[in-house]
């Protein structure tokens, strides 16, 4: 491979754990970042220390490690890797994965995870040839999991020979940036830099009052989660919103629109950037330092309110570190698809992505959604589907487009 990436090698314990001493140091040699968890059978044969130095990380061992949850924790440890290697993966465990088992850090991991795993089995060759096994190994194989191996040859017991050796190191590698070549076919925004803009903006009026607009944000953190899940390397830029972080995603927290517009433009440049925030039109010109008090004669204090910056035109028209493809939202409550022509035109968008808010409908702060995509090619209406759909179709649309003219600029 002819970039770094991010290895999870999964060590079970079997006599040709050995092997994964070298293994690591090639992969290291090629430039890859490997980290390791180790099963405790496997301590029987190569010792954490060993495992450490050559990866020059922490070895991850035991499922309830208070530090080692509190720090990385299994999840993170599922979710980070480019590829999850399982070398050797004996029969006890081969049969656990296949199982569904999560009784140890790393069958949890590999539960856990939504990326390739390749499996290097590693066992006496009757242990392989043993049904039991080869159901176990069948059903990995419907799941998606990947093997390599066995080879056959002499095993470390005298006078048995077979299939059950663990695959020589060259061949894992090779395995291995095949795994690596799998994975990035599905992750086709590998490499590219996505912005993402969700929530509201809060203009203070006064310390404890503000005006704001009614988002909930779960929309741009699934257009932020879906990026993600296709390679993207994603800044998500959140007004204040009481949900989770997405997986794999840098979190930006503004408040104002102003704190939204120097966020954005801190981030580029970006290949893709989505303005999903419901960016608040005003902001109150000069907010009050104490809580405005009601006056004796109930007369409401008067407000000068200055025009916030349209962070999606300012994006959309610049010169320099324009993002190759610019996605804005147009929440309306009435004649939709006409108010989301003209700010397709005067915002200088390539797409708009246009949506009825009105409060029959549910859909601010709801789960679902239904939306029209309006571009230079025409209008497309998408029937309601939940907002991870919505997202998940966005992103990969957004995808096609960009390697398109990516490819079009290369020629």
């Amino acid at each position: 491979m002819s970039s770094a990436k991010r290895i999870l090698l999964i060590i079970g314990g079997g006599i040709a754990a050995y092997k994964c001493l070298e293994l690591v140091r090639r992969l290291r040699e090629r430039g890859h970042h490997v980290r390791a968890v180790m099963t405790k059978a496997s301590h029987q044969f190569v010792t954490p220390l060993s495992v450490a130095a050559l990866t020059n990380e922490r070895v991850f061992i035991d499922l309830f490690d208070l530090d080692d949850e509190r720090e990385i924790g299994h999840i993170r440890l599922a979710r980070d890797p480019d590829v999850i290697v399982v070398a050797p993966a004996t029969a006890d465990l081969i049969a656990r994965m296949a199982g569904g088992h999560a009784d140890d850090l790393a069958t949890a991991v590999l539960l856990a995870t939504d990326k390739t795993v390749l499996v290097a089995p590693a066992m006496n060759p009757r242990m392989w040839l043993n049904p039991a096994t080869q159901r176990n190994v069948e059903q990995l194989k419907r799941d998606g999991i990947h093997f390599v191996g066995p080879a056959i040859g002499e095993m470390a017991e005298r006078g048995e020979a077979g299939p059950g050796r663990l695959a020589e190191v060259p061949d894992l590698l090779s395995a291995i940036e095949s795994a690596l070549d799998v994975e990035a076919a599905h992750k086709p925004l590998s490499g590219r830099h996505v912005v993402v803009t969700s929530g509201p903006t809060h203009e203070p009026i006064d310390p404890v009052r503000y005006l704001a607009n009614r988002s909930s944000g779960k929309q741009g953190h699934e257009l932020a989660a879906a990026a993600a899940r296709l390679g993207a390397d994603v800044t998500l830029i959140s007004g204040p919103v009481s949900l989770a972080d997405p997986d794999r995603v840098r979190v930006v927290r503004v408040t104002t629109a102003a704190e939204m517009l120097f966020a954005v433009q801190s981030a580029l440049p970006a290949d893709i950037a989505i303005f999903a925030a419901a960016v608040a039109d005003w902001h109150v010109a000069a907010p009050s330092a104490e809580k405005i008090k009601k006056s004796a004669a109930g007369t409401p204090p008067a407000l000068t309110l200055g025009e916030n910056p349209d962070i999606l035109k300012a994006i959309a028209n610049l010169r320099k570190d324009r993002p190759t493809l610019v996605i804005g939202f147009a929440a309306e409550t009435k004649d939709v698809l006409a108010h989301a022509k003209k700010k397709l035109k005067s915002k200088g968008a390539d797409w708009i992505v246009a949506n009825d808010v009105s409060p029959q409908t549910g859909i601010m702060g709801g789960d679902r959604n239904s939306v029209h995509l309006l571009s230079d090619d025409g209008v497309e209406s998408w029937p309601e589907m939940s907002k991870a759909e919505v997202a998940a179709k966005i992103i990969e649309r957004a995808a096609k487009h960009v390697a398109l003219l990516k490819r079009a600029a290369a020629e």
